[in-house]
């Protein structure tokens, strides 16, 4: 029986181990593969964690691990094939074995939607980006592309052309979806052009990218824009669906709670790009990790002792 289980490895879950061992209690963090540190292990450069920059995202991903093993933090690999929470003692069941907690803190975080085009995944980090806030100061002057029609992509784009030569904005139809100030500032601006009626084809480069192909979905005609980077922005998806019929979500799927990442059932707490927020970068991740571990720590500070009494 540990004091607290922490799915997920990322930046939330790391920060989470941290804290938690700095406050005395027994957690064990999963992480479903070998590597932890969640999606910053995929950015090749990090500039805008405070105190680090310029930090490869495999190394930062070490430190924090390594921070939290020297405070006594437990981790494993494994994944989580489901979960029951609702009870005082939660459990998580992995492949071969169940696992118990008092508390446990979801920091499963979320996936990019992705494309599934050739090129895409083998150039991942070497000209193909899922964030542009993160990866885009990279590409100043460069000619770049963004893929995708709704507030994220508008919003990349707007973001690029202030550092980049040249911005594609590449929709599949012949209208955006975002909202209407987004779509004034955008085409206000002189070095974004958008592609209507376009969905890429594929992403070529051999190390880096150098081209994406297009392709019109009304005469099939293909074109090819020779760039640096793509990036791609057509949505993510919050990895809830083990805990869709447990704790109260958003209609996006995110997993609902506060800045104190309390969910709906007592002793089960969220952190991390699981949780609606408006900034998803490592810091805010990190962030949340902090205040989930605090609270469970105050939850298990509650209810030692306190039998038939409502935790906070």
């Amino acid at each position: 029986m540990y004091d607290l289980i922490i799915v997920g490895g990322g930046p939330a879950g790391l920060s989470a181990a941290i804290h938690a061992a700095r406050l005395g209690v027994q957690a064990l963090t999963l992480e479903q593969y070998p590597v932890a540190g969640g999606q910053m292990v995929n950015s090749v450069e990090i500039n805008n964690y405070p105190g680090v920059p310029n930090v490869n995202g495999v190394e930062l991903a070490f430190r924090m691990r390594e921070h939290a093993e020297s405070l006594g933090a437990w981790f494993r690999t494994g994944t989580v094939k489901s979960f029951d929470l609702a009870g005082k003692v939660k459990r998580v069941q992995l492949e071969e074995e169940e696992l118990e907690a008092k508390t446990v803190i979801l920091a499963m975080g979320t996936e990019h939607r992705v494309l599934q085009i050739p090129g895409e995944a083998e150039l991942n980090g070497h000209g193909v980006s899922y964030c542009a806030a993160g990866d885009g100061p990279f590409y100043q002057g460069s000619d770049v592309a963004v893929i995708g029609g709704g507030d994220s992509a508008v919003g990349d784009a707007i973001f690029l052309a202030q550092c980049c030569k040249k911005v594609y904005l590449v929709h599949r139809r012949d209208r955006l979806r975002a909202e209407k100030t987004l779509q004034k500032r955008l085409f206000r601006l002189p070095n974004v052009e958008v592609i209507w009626d376009h969905l890429p084809v594929s992403i070529e480069g051999e190390n880096q990218t150098g081209a994406l192909r297009i392709k019109n979905v009304k005469d099939g005609s293909e074109r090819t824009l020779h760039l640096d980077c793509v990036f791609i922005a057509v949505g993510v998806r919050p990895l809830s669906s083990l805990v869709k019929d447990q704790v109260e979500l958003t209609a996006e799927s995110y997993v609902l709670a506060g800045e104190d990442c309390r969910t709906s059932v007592p002793g089960v707490f969220v952190a991390g790009d699981l949780r609606r927020r408006q900034l998803r970068e490592i810091l805010t991740a990190c962030a949340d990790g902090a205040n989930a571990a605090v609270s469970a720590a105050e939850y298990l500070s509650f209810t030692e002792g306190q039998e038939g009494r409502e935790a906070p």
